[in-house]
């Protein structure tokens, strides 16, 4: 029987992005959502020799794709529902280490990042409400 999970981890790309882009972008936003929700985090893998290897998500991330306005909509339901959140804007492609990127999100106001992509996690339903207007990721 399949497991149906009540939360919904997603990500939100915007659809103009280059194909190396999107996958740059996913990376990065998922990977805050486990230091801010340890229970997304599932146990460590081992294989049949015993090798170990680290613990992943312990359910599926759903990709969302959407134009610029859908994404600015799209971060500002999440934060009016506190929904755990990670942004990657557009200036980020230009820096290259974490203290240049955390500057370049610091330096512009909410309201006017030029966000590229986001990943949220929550109560499926309220996931679902942040998300309305985009599509599934083809």
């Amino acid at each position: 029987m399949p497991v149906r999970f009540d939360t919904k981890i997603a990500v939100l790309l915007r659809d103009d992005l280059e194909p190396w882009q999107r996958l740059n972008v996913t990376a990065f936003v998922v990977s805050g959502l486990g230091t801010a929700s340890p229970e997304v985090i599932g146990e460590p893998y081992a294989d049949a020799d015993d090798t170990t290897y680290l613990p992943m998500f312990r359910q599926p991330v759903l990709v969302f794709q959407g134009t610029k306005e859908t994404l600015t909509t799209a971060h500002g339901r999440a934060l009016s529902r506190s929904l755990p959140r990670a942004v990657f804007t557009s200036d980020l492609f230009s820096t290259g280490n974490d203290r240049d990127n955390r500057a370049a999100v610091r330096a512009v106001g909410k309201d006017q990042l030029d966000l590229v992509g986001m990943a949220i996690y929550g109560p499926r339903n309220a996931v679902d409400k942040v998300l309305k207007g985009a599509r599934m990721h083809a």
